[in-house]
């Protein structure tokens, strides 16, 4: 299926290795011009040299998002070198350890800045544009965790915010060519990723997660969930206004 991707500018947030690698490299495969965003410059510059570097259209920055200052500070950058970004995928998140129902506000403000503050501030300075040229594509990385009652209440809880968030942006910026979304991932197996490492220091409890809470009784992998979030970057997701979309092999 051709995807209507060639020539588009994609931001990919949180694009150093897992998932977001895998989206980033499936829509530089679509024909997009890829920005890759993360922390490390060796792991982003990998990804640039895989998608087939800056004569592609494809560039990295490295950088450091939870700063308040830094969304601004990458957008700017940005913008010194690119006219427009049609799409923006947010793979940017994570648990940071955090467990404990009853954990500390700083903890709770941690969770919240890393896995829904960044989109925000990032969406409000990108998507108007967007609307101006009356098109664009947001894709939100939530998890299943935001609708099943296990794991990480304070992730799990953000998520749900997230999709709340998305959801309702996605339907305010509709008429204006504006696709907004969210897709809920389950558990996910890439090199170095949690259930890589569960696998290799707790097989017996990776086993009986996948017996009792996957009804497909495997792992995804990276490339399964990048496909999907690749056609909601597409011309051919123009009906998914607000979607909210698990992914997750038939987690219960």
């Amino acid at each position: 299926m051709e995807l209507g991707l060639r020539g588009r500018t994609a931001l990919v947030v949180g694009a150093s290795r897992g998932l977001g690698r895998e989206i980033a490299l499936t829509l530089a495969q679509e024909g997009a011009c890829v920005l890759a965003v993360a922390r490390s410059e060796t792991a982003i510059h990998s990804l640039v040299e895989q998608m087939g570097g800056d004569e592609k259209g494809h560039w990295g920055i490295a950088a450091d998002l939870l700063p308040d200052e830094a969304p601004g500070e990458l957008v700017a950058r940005i913008t010194e070198r690119c006219p427009a970004v049609d799409i923006i995928v947010h793979n940017l998140g994570g648990t940071l350890g955090i467990r404990d129902p009853f954990c500390a506000l700083p903890e709770w403000r941690a969770m919240w800045r890393l896995n829904f503050e960044i989109a925000v501030d990032l969406n409000r300075l990108l998507i108007p544009p967007m609307q101006l040229r009356r098109w664009g594509r947001v894709v939100h990385i939530s998890s299943i965790a935001a609708n099943l009652s296990r794991g990480s209440i304070p992730y799990g809880t953000v998520k749900a915010a997230l999709n709340a968030y998305a959801r309702n942006l996605g339907c305010t910026v509709a008429p204006d060519g504006v696709v907004v979304s969210s897709v809920m991932p389950g558990a996910i197996h890439d090199e170095g990723g949690h259930w890589d490492r569960m696998l290799k220091t707790q097989p017996e409890m990776a086993a009986r997660y996948l017996e009792q809470r996957m009804a497909i009784k495997r792992f995804a992998n990276p490339q399964e969930i990048a496909q999907f979030a690749a056609f909601l970057c597409s011309e051919r997701a123009s009906f998914f206004t607000g979607a909210l979309l698990p992914i997750d092999g038939g987690s219960y």
